[in-house]
């Protein structure tokens, strides 16, 4: 079972578009490759939601929202507001397990941070993560105060027993402050593990052939793209 779990240091990091990539490097090498959205809390101002960008980015992919709520908050709140009932980690791992018997890949996107809630008994993403034993990719932001963030998010999964693989900044600016470059080098140290790639701001705007080259030279070889951790520092002057 290639089961990946995709979880963010916080709201509006970019994990959508780093889930879009990943698939989309996948489908191009022939795998076939599976999204799960663990809970859809707010639409875009069209009507749409992640995986409607999932599938307009990457292709070909197969996909399942397992609990969608029309206010943008956490899933339990969101749930007790609409009356619409809770996902489970069980229904989640069960998903991605079903997937799996027919998918190469599967990929977990989840809604926020690691801990936020899916129901009031305080279930959340990490909770399928353990659930599956599958390894997390954390996709954080580029500037200042993610430092913070990105530690807290990895020293959760350590103390849960769960891998994390490493960190992806989900939106690169294209004029990247101190902070910015600085965090370069400083993400991986807070994250635990190695920088596996940097996507840039805007790229949700383009359309699927450009996407699939802006995801191969920001995703790395880990994810079968060309992204070079220490030649980019290098580019910004850092390492």
């Amino acid at each position: 079972m290639t089961v990946i779990v995709i979880t963010g240091t916080g709201t509006g990091v970019g994990k959508t578009i780093v889930t879009s990539a990943i698939a989309a490097l996948a489908g191009a090498s022939g795998r076939k490759v599976a999204v799960v959205k663990a809970a859809q809390a707010g639409l875009e101002p069209d009507g749409t939601g992640d995986l409607d960008t999932v599938r307009r980015l990457a292709g070909d992919v197969t996909t399942r929202e397992m609990v969608r709520y029309l206010e943008p908050l956490a899933p339990a709140t969101a749930a007790r507001r609409s009356g619409i009932p809770t996902v489970t980690p069980a229904q989640i791992a069960g998903t991605a397990v079903d997937l799996s018997e027919t998918h190469d890949l599967v990929l977990i996107e989840g809604a926020g941070g690691l801990l936020v809630r899916f129901d009031d008994t305080g279930a959340t993403l990490a909770d399928v993560a353990w659930a599956l034993g599958v390894p997390v990719v954390i996709v954080a932001q580029a500037g200042l105060g993610t430092l913070n963030a990105t530690a807290l998010t990895a020293e959760v999964l350590l103390r849960r027993g769960i891998e994390s693989v490493g960190v992806i900044v989900g939106s690169w600016p294209a004029d990247p402050d101190l902070a910015a470059r600085c965090n370069l080098e400083d993400l991986p140290v807070a994250a635990g593990g190695p920088l596996l790639g940097a996507l840039p701001e805007g790229a949700g705007g383009l359309d699927g052939a450009e996407f699939l080259e802006i995801a191969r030279a920001g995703l790395s070889p880990w994810f079968g793209g060309d992204f070079d951790p220490e030649q980019f520092a290098k580019a910004y002057n850092i390492g």
